[in-house]
């Protein structure tokens, strides 16, 4: 009988402490889309937004820089994890979404902002239905999630490889197919946040765990932002 309090006690204290853990992600997250959305929107909105293009048209060298300068701070981010303090590893998190919003300000010329919105909206839901699926499932993830993964660094390559084709057919499959890749990283991610969690834990480990999963979830949701606003969003 005291064996079954003592584990039901322990249990609840787990609940409580996972509960905790995945407040701080989220909240997290949605500070990393705050940032961004302001960088985003400033640039966008003053002459910073010129500095990203040539006078004759196309990007400029600082416009190639700030679309790849995400890229290379996220690659970083792991060494930073392992070695720097959690303010640093705070501080990069929150310097990452600063330069994808930057990377990001371009959007606001090329669709209505009435469409961003709706998008955004769309974006939230599907992200909060497979979050909360990755949550409570009791499915094992991990070989769809690898599979997902292999897709994206094609999906990478082929981005790349279309900045130069320009073809908006290609463009739109691959659209197509991101959504269909991050609607299932954001389930398998959610899933591999929670079973890395740890009820003994102390609070420095604790606190890059929740970045770390903060910066997982915050890209799929941006991923997926702008997979479905290049299918979705009415240019201007």
């Amino acid at each position: 009988m005291e064996k079954d309090y003592a584990s039901s006690v322990e249990r609840v204290g787990v609940d409580q402490g996972l509960k905790d853990y995945f407040i701080g992600v989220y909240n997290h997250m949605a500070g990393g889309l705050v940032v961004t959305a302001l960088c985003a929107f400033i640039v966008a909105n003053t002459s910073l937004i010129t500095l990203m293009f040539n006078p004759q048209g196309g990007m400029s060298v600082l416009g190639w820089l700030f679309l790849f300068a995400p890229l290379i701070v996220v690659f970083g981010f792991g060494w930073v994890v392992a070695r720097g303090t959690l303010a640093q590893v705070r501080g990069v998190f929150i310097a990452y979404s600063a330069l994808m919003g930057v990377s990001l300000a371009p959007i606001f010329l090329v669709y209505t902002g009435a469409s961003m919105a709706r998008v955004f909206l769309i974006t939230a839901g599907t992200f909060g239905g497979m979050s909360l699926y990755g949550y409570t499932t009791k499915r094992d993830l991990t070989s769809m999630g690898s599979f997902l993964r292999m897709g994206l660094w094609g999906l990478i390559i082929a981005m790349i490889v279309n900045i130069f084709m320009k073809s908006s057919a290609f463009d739109y499959a691959l659209s197509m197919l991101s959504v269909v890749i991050f609607v299932g990283l954001t389930a398998y991610d959610t899933q591999k946040i929670r079973e890395i969690y740890m009820s003994y834990d102390d609070s420095d480990v604790r606190g890059r765990k929740v970045i770390v999963g903060a910066l997982s979830l915050y890209l799929d949701f941006i991923n997926l932002f702008m997979s479905l606003l290049r299918l979705m969003g009415d240019r201007r």
